[in-house]
């Protein structure tokens, strides 16, 4: 641990769950990092990295999740808010008292309410990291209705009464400034270290280990070639100890999901169904495509009934769970990555394009008013309006794989852009941009 006599209390609250919440990850380990003691407060369903898990100076404090009631759901949400209002306030109560509380937006109800009346008796300051609004999100299921009045009177009256804010883009500073006058700092998602490209070793071992649970990983060994000592549907291994990709190997495409109404993954299914057809049309020029879709949500088990019923020959996809440490890594052995998220607000930036980014994977986002401040079309990746457009940008990058000549100079272009986005980490923009905020 650092000079105790440097050290200074925070407090960083997540009103969901932690292992699932990854900028507020990275911000209570660059506080950790940087003469921080760090009280971190939220819900533990998934484990969180293992650096918060193991920092001396960070202490997690578990939110007791509201139980399972059989209520009307206008009911539900009171009790609701009330549960988590006065669990946040106990947890509150009972920590060292922090110089700030950098408590994460959505969801606004009760969380930045209890932050900013703590903060307002213990003379902490609150700093709001605004990843999207809340009124927005509840928009999309009940639009006009009375609780999405409440949370856009919420998110005004408390955001403008914070001591500072951080957002993720430059619209919403400027859409925060113009609605609410609330001002923020923009503070980029960058990936951290972990999300980079691996060695075909590394790809290797990987599809061997989640081989035993990911069918799609796989491969038959072929008894006639004896060379082979190892093999799975997109690397061998031979005596020799060399490692090679497979030259007949499928295409490999990924996306994660939260399983939220914010990603309509009908999308993908469609471009999936017209990818399967000119496939099955034109096989000598289109490979068998693996998609793996990760996360967790409410929305999984409809889709997988949904994709349960299809019969696709060319195209097979599966759902698993990848933990912290094996998700970059399958992210870095992919050959094209798909963003459904659409944003509610039209003003945040999906992270999980920053993690791809990192790891040097190409990708296809859909658009909405602010992705060109992440995905330039053409240049780092592929912007789509629908399910035709993006059939046909998958169709574009698998024509001929893996050895297209015609597409091979749009592939090296597209890696330099993404190899000069690795260039600036997580670490370093938060010490540039963040740092000087909290040691105000």
């Amino acid at each position: 641990m650092n000079d105790k006599s440097k050290v200074q209390n925070a407090c960083v609250i997540v009103l969901g769950d932690i292992g699932r919440s990854p900028r507020m990850q990275y911000h209570v380990k660059s506080l950790s990092e940087n003469d921080f003691s760090v009280d971190f407060i939220g819900y533990v369903q998934s484990p969180p990295l293992e650096e918060i898990r193991t920092s001396p100076n960070v202490r997690i404090h578990e939110l007791n999740p509201f139980p399972e009631l059989e209520l009307p759901n206008i009911l539900k949400y009171i009790f609701k808010t009330i549960w988590q209002a006065l669990g946040l306030l106990i947890t509150l109560i009972s920590i060292r008292k922090p110089k700030f509380i950098l408590c994460q937006n959505p969801p606004a109800i009760p969380a930045i309410i209890v932050a900013y009346l703590y903060c307002l008796f213990a003379r902490s300051k609150l700093i709001i990291d605004w990843h999207n609004y809340t009124y927005s999100i509840l928009e999309l299921e009940a639009p006009d209705s009375l609780i999405v009045r409440i949370a856009k009177k919420v998110e005004s009256f408390f955001g403008a009464r914070a001591a500072d804010g951080f957002c993720v883009t430059k619209a919403m500073k400027d859409d925060l400034y113009m609605r609410w006058n609330v001002r923020a700092t923009v503070l980029y998602d960058r990936p951290p270290q972990q999300f980079q490209s691996i060695s075909i070793q590394d790809k290797h071992n990987l599809f061997l280990r989640l081989g035993e649970s990911v069918s799609a990983f796989r491969a038959a060994q072929d008894a006639a070639d004896e060379d082979i000592v190892e093999c799975t549907a997109f690397t061998t291994k031979h005596r020799n100890g060399e490692i090679k990709l497979r030259d007949s190997r499928p295409g490999l495409l990924i996306s994660s999901t939260s399983w939220t109404p914010d990603e309509d993954f009908s999308i993908l299914l469609s471009a999936l169904d017209q990818y399967e057809r000119e496939a099955l049309a034109m096989p000598a020029h289109y490979p068998n495509l693996v998609c793996i879709i990760t996360g967790k949500g409410p929305l999984k088990e409809k889709y997988r009934k949904i994709v349960d019923s299809k019969s696709w020959k060319m195209v097979k996809l599966e759902m698993p769970w990848l933990e912290n440490e094996d998700y970059p890594k399958v992210l870095a052995s992919s050959d094209l990555g798909v963003c459904l998220h659409y944003s509610s607000s039209g003003l945040d930036l999906p992270m999980k394009v920053v993690d791809m980014f990192g790891c040097g994977l190409p990708v296809c986002a859909i658009h909405f008013d602010c992705i060109n401040e992440l995905v330039k079309h053409g240049e780092n990746g592929f912007v789509f309006q629908h399910h035709q457009e993006l059939s046909e940008q998958i169709g574009r990058w698998f024509y001929d794989f893996p050895s297209n000549i015609a597409l091979a100079n749009m592939k090296q272009d597209i890696q330099k852009q993404l190899k000069q986005f690795q260039t600036l980490r997580w670490t370093e923009n938060w010490r540039n941009v963040a740092l000087p905020v909290f040691k105000k």
